[in-house]
């Protein structure tokens, strides 16, 4: 395998950081949309569907970012939150305990129910069955812990897959797929870099890596440079400025998607070394 995409899990702001990026890249003669593999955690597996199932990025910009009179209320359960947190940030812990406690976490959070969680999303996902490319997708089991990935061979919805990777643990609730219950894929890591690891050129996109401990693991990165050429792009200043504190701050589309624009002609000769050359 040649090439491939890594879009990390960010949120609101976080899609429209890789879209706006994305396009900067393109102006600039750099174009990753065609990439042989694409994997896709939590706002990443959006992402990662509107890439591989051939929506024009100029279209995936006016995807509905904001809440509508017919969704649910984002009802976050602030008490777990803070111990899922903490959990998630305690590096002396075994990182499969720490999901494992994290999804006992996310069963017990009094937030919104599960069905129209996953309507909302489903409705603003401008595809509902899985594109013929290589498409990666991560959720975290919440009994055992353990991480999933699915494609389009696993038998699982699109939709529910995305759903899943999305499902922020004690922000929206885990997702079913086959009897079980799944949480975002970014509580084993915020980008999966791993999964790209039989590609000879990666492009990781990390929306949470200047803010978040694991929103591109350091070790996860570097297993990955010792057998690939790998660029791994985050938001810079300006991006993150106009990203904002709040991940879900739908009102920040527009401003973060501009200013991923300009960054993304910014980076777009450190990304075409690793693309192109």
């Amino acid at each position: 395998m040649e090439t491939a995409l890594v879009l990390g899990a960010g949120g609101i702001t976080g899609i429209a950081w890789h879209l706006g990026l994305l396009i900067g890249l393109r102006d600039a003669g750099v174009d990753l949309t065609g990439a042989d593999l694409v994997v896709g955690t939590s706002a990443g597996s959006v992402t990662g569907a509107i890439v591989t199932g051939g929506i024009d990025l100029a279209d995936a910009r006016r995807l509905e970012a904001r809440m509508g009179a017919s969704d649910p209320p984002i009802r976050p359960d602030w008490s777990r939150g803070s111990q899922a947190y903490a959990a998630l940030t305690d590096d002396s812990r075994d990182p499969a305990s720490i999901r494992a406690e994290v999804g006992a976490l996310a069963l017990a959070a009094d937030v919104v129910p599960e069905e129209p969680y996953v309507a909302m999303l489903t409705r603003r996902l401008p595809l509902h069955e899985w594109p013929s490319r290589p498409l990666l997708i991560t959720a975290v089991d919440t009994h055992s812990g353990d991480p999933v990935v699915w494609d389009r061979g696993s038998g699982v919805p699109l939709d529910r897959a995305v759903a899943s990777s999305c499902a922020v643990p004690c922000i929206f609730p885990p997702v079913t797929v086959n009897g079980s219950r799944y949480m975002d894929g970014g509580v084993r890591s915020g980008t999966n870099a791993d999964l790209a690891a039989d590609a000879a050129r990666v492009v990781v996109l990390a929306p949470l890596a200047p803010v978040r401990m694991h929103g591109a693991p350091t070790a996860e990165i570097e297993a990955l440079r010792r057998r690939s050429k790998v660029a791994l792009i985050a938001p810079d200043e300006a991006a993150l400025e106009s990203l904002g504190p709040n991940v879900f701050d739908a009102a920040r589309w527009e401003p973060a998607i501009e200013a991923a624009i300009a960054q993304g002609h910014r980076v777009a000769p450190e990304v075409s070394a690793v693309w192109q050359d």
